[in-house]
């Protein structure tokens, strides 16, 4: 029993892991839409991008296509994060069925 409950914490320091990355993901994600809301919606051929510390002018087009690709990398791993989620979360309901089964099983022994 004792390793089903090291297993359980586990678990659920992997889903506060995940939940965190989730939420910063999600975070920049919605950063980049309103980015390419803004792109898409100026006049202006060239742009300024941020590279690390300093603002470099960049045409617009390829704005626009670098940060879809920024963008379509981070769906990814948010897919990828919710199917680790799903997995995680599948064994800890796992875990729980099973020790809620035999704590039933010892109080029905325990009362015979």
């Amino acid at each position: 029993m004792s390793e089903d409950t090291n297993a359980l914490q586990k678990y659920r320091q992997q889903l506060m892991f995940l939940s965190n990355q989730k939420q910063q993901l999600q975070v920049q994600n919605n950063v980049l839409e309103n980015t390419l809301k803004e792109l898409e919606n100026t006049q202006e051929k060239r742009v300024y991008k941020g590279v690390g510390n300093i603002f470099i002018m960049s045409d617009k087009e390829k704005a626009i296509a670098e940060t879809k690709e920024t963008k379509e990398t981070i769906d990814l791993k948010l897919k990828q994060i919710q199917k680790q989620e799903d997995t995680i979360v599948s064994k800890v309901n796992s875990l729980s069925k099973r020790d809620t089964k035999e704590e039933d099983t010892q109080n029905t022994d325990g009362i015979a």
